[in-house]
């Protein structure tokens, strides 16, 4: 046996309790650890959910099944109904077209500029039905006598549009010349201007008051425009 001095077997005994004990500190220090709440950022995380619990079926989470036989989930197509107060673009029957019995000629006041004479060449529904104006009016200045005076007139370029006139409702258009005067050519005074409405073969015939026009020579072409809906520009 051998003899170990009281002092060394007293330093053992400590060095072994002072071992105990850091491991029990340690062992508490991670309970605490694991035992305490994890750390979160308040806003960022998404919500919590059970990974132990079977995630729930499309059918479960408040959202029906469809029945059987159910429509295509794409969307059906309506048809478009036309507008109450819309027009028709579609081109009207002949039998829409006002005919010269039905309507009333006139020609307005001369609105003059830059060397040019604009009349505005007038046709009002006098019928009791409604009827339509295509297209371009013919006219011929003619002398008391009854004789054209100049060549008929030529047309401006542009496409005409359709105006439909109720009863009393007009229509116009434009009649252009150069003011004899500038242009220089031979002019004639007109008795009366002959107006045939467009795919009509009777004339109206309107009292002209606007004075001399041109018949002859450089620049005495007349003009007109195609009917747009009202009395004149």
């Amino acid at each position: 046996m051998v003899y170990t001095p009281r002092s060394a077997r007293h330093g053992a005994l400590l060095v072994g309790t002072v071992a105990v004990l850091g491991l029990l500190t340690a062992c508490g220090n991670g309970n605490d650890v694991h035992s305490s709440p994890p750390v979160t950022a308040s806003g960022t995380a998404a919500p919590a959910t059970d990974a132990t619990k079977t995630p729930a079926s499309p059918t479960s989470a408040g959202t029906s099944a469809a029945p059987s036989g159910a429509a295509s989930s794409r969307p059906a197509t309506r048809k478009a109904t036309p507008s109450s107060g819309g027009g028709s673009a579609t081109t009207p029957a002949a039998s829409s077209r006002c005919h010269t019995s039905e309507l009333r000629a006139a020609v307005g006041r001369n609105d003059p500029g830059a060397g040019q004479e604009n009349f505005p060449v007038v046709l009002t529904n006098g019928s009791a039905r409604t009827c339509t104006l295509h297209g371009f009016p013919g006219a011929a200045f003619v002398n008391a006598s009854g004789t054209q005076l100049g060549p008929d007139p030529k047309r401006e370029p542009g496409s005409p549009a359709t105006i439909t006139l109720k009863p009393g409702q007009s229509a116009w258009a434009g009649l252009t010349f150069s003011n004899p005067g500038v242009s220089g050519a031979g002019t004639a005074t007109p008795a009366a201007l002959l107006v045939t409405p467009p795919d009509e073969r009777d004339h109206l015939k309107v009292t002209w008051t606007g004075g001399a026009v041109p018949v002859s020579g450089n620049s005495s072409s007349v003009f007109l425009s195609a009917f747009s809906p009202g009395t004149g520009p």
